[in-house]
């Protein structure tokens, strides 16, 4: 047995700090497949709600206590905002550079950075990886002031609730952290070139079920999925046998023939001890054929 001590070389650590804002937009499909970087993000507040207590009593005595659902919220501050945003911010072009407010404001997900320091790497120690789903920005108040002998840049700022997606195994979540000084660098960088783009792929928020394959076991097997066959005369998708992807069609898992009636997105995810090469196309647009 060993003796608890505070303060101990190393083993002072905090975290600071907010970079590396990526805005998606999900498809009709719900797929987070269009990244855009977020200049000018001057902080992300983390503000979860509900797990209320509600006591239930029986016998002149608590019985038994239940806690509501919890919920994530946050509140966005930036400079500036990609110009995808105005689509979440219920702004529609009307015609190219003049702008209609009040229109339907458009669901997307988040990825942001924050620092871990500690008291001998500063903030080179690591960092942690804030994944964000299902938001969804309500109208907030913008505020445009003269200029003045002490100027200062107008900053935006918006209210964001959230709609959990499911996870196999666990109740739906809206968010996911990955601490990189707690999981392997060789995944996480896997997991960097998804969310950040590469020269050979576009940026993208995979679901939590592809992130948990990404780090689950020793995902030491690379494999590469294969696109699915259409026939138009029979409306029938052929998904390809691969050892270690699954395919989906709205988050359902498909193999063999299937029919569609609707232009369809068929992605793919590897399967548990599987990955993806860094460089790799995972999901397929069908033209449905009247």
């Amino acid at each position: 047995m060993t003796v608890l001590e505070w303060d101990k070389v190393s083993e002072k650590v905090f975290e600071t700090g907010v970079d590396k804002g990526v805005l998606y937009i999900p498809d009709s499909f719900g797929v987070y497949a269009e990244g855009h970087a977020w200049n000018g993000l001057v902080s992300v507040s983390e503000s979860p709600s509900g797990a209320e207590s509600n006591k239930q009593y029986a016998n002149n005595r608590v019985y038994l206590n239940l806690t509501s659902a919890e919920e994530f919220s946050a509140t966005i501050e930036a400079y500036t905002y990609p110009k995808a945003f105005a689509r979440c911010d219920g702004t529609a072009e009307l015609a190219p550079g003049i702008y209609l407010g009040q229109q339907r404001r458009k669901t997307f997900g988040l990825s942001y950075r924050s620092l871990i320091g500690n008291d001998v790497e500063n903030t080179d120690y690591g960092y942690k990886l804030h994944l964000v789903y299902g938001g969804l920005a309500a109208p907030t108040e913008k505020t445009y002031s003269t200029i003045n002998d002490s100027p200062e840049a107008a900053t935006f700022s918006w209210e964001v609730s959230t709609t959990p997606v499911n996870v196999p195994g666990y109740g739906p979540s809206a968010t996911i952290v990955i601490d990189s000084t707690e999981v392997d660098a060789g995944k996480l960088a896997d997991l960097e070139a998804i969310l950040y783009g590469t020269a050979g792929s576009t940026a993208r928020l995979p679901l939590p079920e592809e992130v948990a394959a990404l780090f689950e076991g020793s995902a030491s097997v690379e494999v590469r999925a294969i696109a699915p066959t259409y026939n138009s005369a029979t409306d029938t998708l052929t998904v390809p046998t691969v050892t270690g992807v699954v395919y989906k069609i709205n988050n359902e898992v498909v193999a063999g023939d299937v029919v569609i009636a609707e232009d369809t997105i068929v992605s793919a995810v590897p399967a548990q001890g599987y990955k993806f090469p860094a460089v790799s196309d995972n999901d397929w647009f069908y033209d449905h054929v009247v």
